[in-house]
């Protein structure tokens, strides 16, 4: 029985920013516990290797929908393929966003509205698209991506931590309202990571400073995120809800070992 745990044949997840970094990772690691797969992202050309490669040894199928997650007819739209197509979605992984860092009093309101409806009216659509088909069935995982920087912040991060703390906000309500019916609410909130996101907008100097913040002394690597994410998602993460894993500057990758213990042994 202990066996099955991680065990996600029949299922199917759906994955946004699901091309790169940390949602390929997660959705590679959905693939490799059986589930079927759906991955969103902007960007089409990047689309279907990425899909190969999350597929890759694994008996699963897959999906991808090209969706500009700012864009609320694109965000229904995903919703509608993935159901048309895989005809379920019980896993519902929110991790498309992005950060445009500007002080307090130099907030563009552009800008503003870009990061979120990115990171925080996305992740509403697209919940509440899906939720519907998870109630009928009474089983569904849906898993948010907050981020350390929605408990702390840093100089210029004041959207993206604003929404970031929103998603929390979000995945608690919804987590209350749908526990009923055998759908949980989780958030992940990691810390620095080495994706194309942070390095992009880094010098050099913070990325040493971030990593000095972790207690490991070092940034995490994605390809190290799949069982962690998995284990909200997974039969075992029947226990996980309402929650937000990765809090006080843990490096993420620290805590896989907690998540794989079995769901009745974590606190």
């Amino acid at each position: 029985m202990q066996t099955n745990l991680f065990d996600l044949t029949g299922r199917v997840a759906l994955v946004t920013g699901g091309s790169k970094g940390l949602g390929k990772a997660m959705a590679r690691g959905f693939a490799q516990a059986g589930a079927d797969i759906v991955i969103a992202s902007r960007t089409e050309k990047e689309l279907e290797p990425a899909l190969a490669e999350i597929l890759h040894g694994t008996k699963s199928r897959g999906l991808t929908v090209a969706t500009d997650m700012t864009k609320r007819d694109q965000v229904k739209h995903l919703a509608r393929v993935a159901l048309e197509k895989m005809g379920r979605v019980d896993i519902l992984v929110n991790n498309a966003g992005s950060n445009v860092p500007q002080p307090s009093d130099q907030i563009k309101d552009a800008d503003w509205d870009y990061i979120l409806e990115l990171n925080l009216s996305a992740i509403m659509v697209l919940q509440r698209a899906l939720i519907p088909q998870m109630k009928e069935r009474r089983w569904g995982r849906i898993i948010h991506l907050s981020s350390i920087m929605g408990f702390v912040s840093k100089e210029g991060r004041g959207a993206y931590s604003a929404t970031k703390a929103a998603v929390q906000g979000l995945a608690r309500a919804a987590a209350l309202e749908l526990g009923t019916y055998g759908i949980t609410v989780n958030c992940i909130a990691p810390g620095p990571f080495l994706t194309d996101l942070p390095m992009s907008l880094l010098s050099e100097a913070e990325k040493e400073l971030f990593a000095r913040t972790t207690a490991l002394g070092r940034w995490g690597q994605a390809g190290r995120v799949d069982w962690s994410s998995a284990a909200p998602g997974q039969r075992c993460g029947g226990v996980h809800h309402g929650r937000n894993v990765g809090r006080r500057w843990r490096i993420f990758s620290a805590i896989r070992l907690q998540l794989r213990i079995p769901a009745h042994c974590v606190s």
